[in-house]
């Protein structure tokens, strides 16, 4: 079978070989795919690997040879899966593989929220460790993770893990879920939304993108949180307004923020996030899942999903 991988780039940009892959079938990996060149590049393809480059259906109904589409990443909402679906095409994602990976940057990020190494790392290389008259000093106010409240929205495999490492801080952990699944093995407390954004000191996003979740963190949320709170997304970009986020980081509604995802990637540069620069904000590139550790694991799962198809008996089927 032909295997075309059409944004291959981000699962290997070197260090993560597709030998699991390409000995299935005749296999082929473009880094990166223009939308318009989609169709000319997959022509003859049995089974297509997308991670973010957009399988439409006006796209896969051009593909008379497409047999199976597998998703290099948990998200599949760039394939139209009804179209899919009317073809008979499975498509399946790989569900498992970056919880550790992901939750490990969630504390990260509030670290360095209450703990601002590398602000102060920055001041030391600036000289202003030498000229303090003290054996010690601090820029920002430095608090512990320890006995403040984190909000997790979204509670599946990567919200729990979040909970699971922010209990072990000795955080007290809110929920939120559309489905409320066994009690974790540490105590949580369950809140609706604008409970959860008023209680917490950190809220942290892990639900899907939705027409419903779309825009959700608005300016109401927003403004329930506490002015000493801090947001933090790795999940989707646009369950925030962006704009309402702005104003409230310009205007001191919350302390701060942290986003590993926006609305638009790779973010534009006339994004209002980078246009207004609001120095209580902290962006990364959507680096959250990308361990070498987890993005093996995606690699060794995508070979799977593809084997188990080529059986007759497909798996992580999401349409």
């Amino acid at each position: 079978m032909k295997i075309i991988a059409i944004d291959g780039y981000t699962l290997n940009p070197g260090d993560n070989p597709w030998d699991e892959v390409a000995k299935l079938g005749d296999f082929i990996s473009f880094d990166r795919t223009p939308v318009a060149q989609t169709v000319e590049r997959t022509r003859d393809a049995d089974i297509i690997l997308t991670n973010k480059a957009p399988l439409s259906a006006q796209t896969i109904n051009q593909l008379p040879q497409l047999k199976f589409i597998g998703v290099l990443a948990t998200g599949y909402n760039m394939v139209d899966l009804a179209a899919a679906r009317a073809r008979n095409i499975p498509v399946s994602n790989v569900p498992v593989y970056s919880t550790d990976s992901v939750a490990e940057y969630v504390m990260a990020l509030l670290l360095n929220f209450y703990r601002q190494p590398q602000l102060h790392s920055d001041l030391v290389k600036k000289g202003e460790w030498s000229n303090c008259p003290d054996f010690s000093f601090w820029r920002t106010p430095l608090a512990d993770l320890a006995g403040h409240t984190i909000g997790i929205v979204g509670f599946g495999r990567i919200g729990q893990r979040v909970g699971e490492l922010a209990n072990a801080f000795k955080m007290r952990v809110l929920a939120n879920s559309r489905t409320r699944g066994r009690q974790p093995s540490y105590p949580i407390e369950w809140r609706e939304l604008p409970e959860l954004f008023a209680e917490s000191d950190v809220v942290t996003l892990h639900c899907p993108l939705t027409p419903e979740s779309k825009g959700m963190v608005n300016k109401s949320l927003l403004g329930r949180m506490k002015k000493t709170a801090y947001l933090v997304n790795t999940a989707r970009g646009p369950l925030i307004n962006e704009q309402d986020l702005a104003d409230a980081l310009r205007d001191g509604t919350i302390a701060g923020a942290a986003l590993d995802v926006v609305s638009a990637e790779p973010i534009p540069a006339d994004n209002l996030l980078l246009r207004d620069h609001p120095p209580n904000l902290t962006l990364t590139p959507h680096i959250a899942w990308a361990t070498i550790e987890a993005r093996r694991r995606l690699m060794h799962v995508t070979a799977q999903n593809i084997a188990a198809f080529m059986a007759g008996k497909p798996i992580n089927v999401v349409n």
